[in-house]
């Protein structure tokens, strides 16, 4: 296809800024016409540089698991330098995060890149007596520490960033409006389940018309059956993960159903 595969598809990018641009270029070489409103913003807690005091000391934890990239930004520096402390990832952003850092990793998910995929791990399923300290992200969800806690696991937080919703102006949304009406294909990439409810929460109504006429693209079952739950109709595009290569291959599965030609 001239001009490549995703020629004529409008893509609306809604991770926060620092982690829009690699998608962005990865979509752009494929031919899409990629905008970007970042539906959150991802600000570090104040409060993280005193953690380290009121956690037990590092070596005391079985296992320190990190639930995102943003945990290992904002995080690895609770740390402090240990590289042989037993680190758990939730998938391979933030394996790579954390091997950028210097640390080795030495639990990952069996299959997918989530809460549940780490659980399904052979490491994680006798856990009486053992210590779990777990870096992430102000709120989300509470699967991994419930579940680690009924296999008799002492579980620890270290919350060291919050999502906060973007405030676009209304001239922001008014010019997303006439820029992406346009785009012959319309997608919006819903990355979490807190992306697409800020999305919609933040949508004027000409906006939210748009999104209902879009395609959303997301990284799992769960946030396809979270968009439901909010009252999104528009239909969606399911990938095999958050990652940037799995977003692209379920978009280029879709275009090319879409129009074989």
């Amino acid at each position: 296809m001239p001009g490549g595969a995703l020629q004529g598809v409008g893509v609306l990018v809604t991770r926060p800024e620092h982690q829009a641009m690699p998608l962005c270029r990865m979509l752009g070489a494929a031919g899409a016409d990629c905008l970007r409103l970042a539906a959150i913003e991802i600000k570090p807690l104040a409060e993280r540089q005193q953690l380290a005091e009121r956690l037990q000391p590092l070596e005391s934890y079985d296992l320190i698991v990190f639930m995102s990239a943003n945990a290992v930004r904002f995080g690895a520096a609770l740390l402090a330098q240990k590289r042989d402390l037993p680190l758990a990832a939730v998938g391979p952003a933030t394996l790579r995060a954390l091997n950028q850092a210097g640390y080795r990793v030495s639990v990952l998910p069996e299959n997918g890149f989530d809460s549940e995929g780490l659980l399904a791990h052979q490491r994680l399923q006798h856990l009486a007596g053992r210590r779990v300290l777990i870096v992430k992200g102000m709120g989300g969800r509470d699967l991994l520490a419930t579940t680690l806690q009924a296999r008799g696991a002492s579980v620890d937080h270290a919350c060291v960033y919050e999502r906060l919703a973007a405030t676009p102006s209304t001239a922001e949304l008014a010019k997303l409006v006439a820029e992406f009406e346009p785009a012959e294909f319309k997608v919006i990439t819903a990355t979490s389940l807190d992306i697409g409810a800020h999305l919609l929460s933040l949508a004027t109504p000409e906006l939210r018309a748009l999104f209902e006429q879009a395609h959303w693209l997301v990284p799992s079952a769960r946030i396809d059956a979270g968009l439901a739950e909010l009252g999104l109709s528009a239909p969606r595009i399911v990938a095999a993960s958050a990652e940037d290569q799995d977003l692209l291959s379920a978009l280029l599965r879709w275009r090319a159903g879409e129009s074989p030609a």
